[in-house]
């Protein structure tokens, strides 16, 4: 019999609606799946049970009250970069180790009104620079599916927590795919929205004109769910859109797709995609196609320089972003006798390897000679990424393609090479460069048994035609059903 745990979202609302299941048996068996497996998968870095099951049962009241709420008594877990208050919101960095959050981020606010129950924050890469959340200060995350091998990340804790079964949704941070990559390695789904669709208001800024919050759920219907949530204005986020958001799952009937014209690459960003992913994605390609879609040769010229150009822009933005952390406003304080040792050592300290050469790196491209030659250079290049999307766009409904080139790397295998590291998301970050939504769905495993994650992207703010066609894919296939077999023997 299934665990409670292993179901999604709406399978659990059904249950909890109809009266056969309560909160607090679903969170309790949550909790339990932690306890049997998070010592080998160490997705979280805070775990709230006490207030989880004091939540779940005040869920049970208001349901019995007649009340329902589109998350009422459903388990969440929430990214460490997303404030909590009350909750200690690390953002996987020493610089804020103990930091307790005396406010919620606008997206927690909105899942804690929907009646979801927190059960605690995921760990993920130090202020969500990397692509494996072996960048954490804390542990590095195991994949479920092979815990020698990575995640992904920055939002592996994330990831990781629904594949295993230890949360029935999750929020992760997708700057340059931080929420898709780790979708795909641990064959779950990952939604990054339309930039501005989400407040950031709460979330702990890396690269503030790339970063976006978004689902990580079991299949395309969760998503949708959490999605229709957190989505809407903000008035405390001066780049959130005005559209409002939707309830986007009811959108979601439509199994053919008869008529829609589909996208599909005929050279990607980078070399090195691997074959079986290839396979993967050529096999759902004619899926789609067999639901009666129509395959479209697309190209986006400018794509090659998507890795280049982000990795000049996000570390600017986070080189301006993280100088507040300086042990004196905010942050890790030193023991020091003067104000410049106490920036060197509380920054030399508090932060980690790879944010320190981020920030180094986009601290060289904002000084005075380079600037013009580097990140004014970078942007232009952005906009032409974005003029790309905009003229495949005028042929096509949506883009199709892999989301990771590789699946999950064992741990250890790339740190000691960053620009390897960096090509992890060398599928995702065009998206991101031209803030559009774009949806990481499984479609497939290679001969290890390791998840393949297939990328749908769609124009700005057309979220509702990116679910409903990852909807269709997923209910033509049964990739998503698989569960890891760590959760088989716990």
């Amino acid at each position: 019999m299934i665990a409670l745990c292993d179901l999604t979202a709406h399978e659990a609302l059904d249950l909890l609606r109809s009266g056969e299941i309560t909160s607090v048996a679903l969170t309790a068996s949550a909790l339990d799946r932690i306890l049997a497996v998070d010592n080998d998968v160490c997705a979280y870095l805070t775990l709230t049970p006490e207030q989880a099951l004091a939540e779940a049962s005040a869920a049970d009241a208001l349901r019995r009250a007649g009340q329902d709420l589109p998350l009422l008594g459903i388990p969440v877990a929430f990214k460490d970069n997303l404030s909590t208050r009350g909750i200690p919101t690390s953002c996987g960095s020493r610089m804020l180790d103990g930091y307790v959050p005396p406010y919620d981020a606008t997206v927690v606010r909105r899942v804690k009104e929907a009646g979801a129950v927190v059960l605690g924050k995921t760990n993920m890469d130090a202020f969500a620079m990397g692509s494996s959340t072996e960048n954490s200060a804390f542990f590095p995350t195991h994949n479920p599916w092979d815990l020698a091998r990575v995640p992904g990340g920055s939002s592996g804790g994330s990831a990781a927590a629904v594949a295993a079964g230890e949360a029935l949704l999750a929020l992760g941070s997708d700057t340059g795919g931080s929420v898709r990559q780790p979708a795909a390695l641990c064959g779950v789904v990952g939604v990054r929205p339309t930039y501005g669709l989400c407040s950031r208001y709460g979330l702990i800024a890396f690269a503030s004109s790339l970063d976006q919050v978004g689902p990580v759920a079991r299949d395309v219907t969760d998503a949708a769910l959490l999605l229709g949530v957190i989505a809407g204005h903000d008035p405390a986020d001066s780049t959130s859109r005005l559209d409002s958001g939707s309830d986007y799952t009811a959108y979601l009937a439509r199994k053919d797709l008869a008529g829609l014209r589909v996208g599909v690459l005929q050279s990607h960003p980078e070399d090195g995609i691997q074959a079986e992913v290839a396979d993967a994605t050529r096999r759902a390609l004619k899926t789609l196609r067999d639901l009666g879609a129509e395959l479209v040769d697309v190209s986006l010229p400018h794509g090659v320089y998507a890795l280049s150009t982000y990795y000049l822009i996000a570390p600017a933005e986070a080189s301006a972003n993280l100088a507040r952390f300086d042990g004196v406003r905010y942050g890790f304080r030193a023991a020091a006798d003067t104000v410049e040792a106490l920036f060197s050592r509380a920054r030399g300290a508090g932060f980690g390897p790879e944010v320190k050469r981020r920030i180094m790196l986009g601290t060289y491209a904002l000084s005075a000679g380079y600037y013009e030659a580097f990140y004014i250079q970078a942007q232009k290049v952005r906009t032409l990424i974005r003029a790309d999307f905009d003229a495949a766009f005028e042929a096509v409904d949506v883009i199709v393609g892999p989301t990771s080139p590789t699946t999950a790397f064992m741990l250890g295998e790339r740190v000691a090479d960053p620009l390897e590291m960096y090509r992890a998301d060398a599928l995702t970050l065009s998206q991101a460069l031209a803030g559009i939504p774009a949806i990481s769905v499984p479609c497939g495993f290679d001969a290890a048994g390791l998840p393949v994650g297939l990328q749908i992207t769609a124009p700005e703010m057309q979220e509702l035609r990116m679910l409903q066609v990852a909807f269709a894919f997923e209910q033509a296939t049964d990739w998503h059903r698989r569960r890891p077999s760590l959760i088989e023997s716990s």
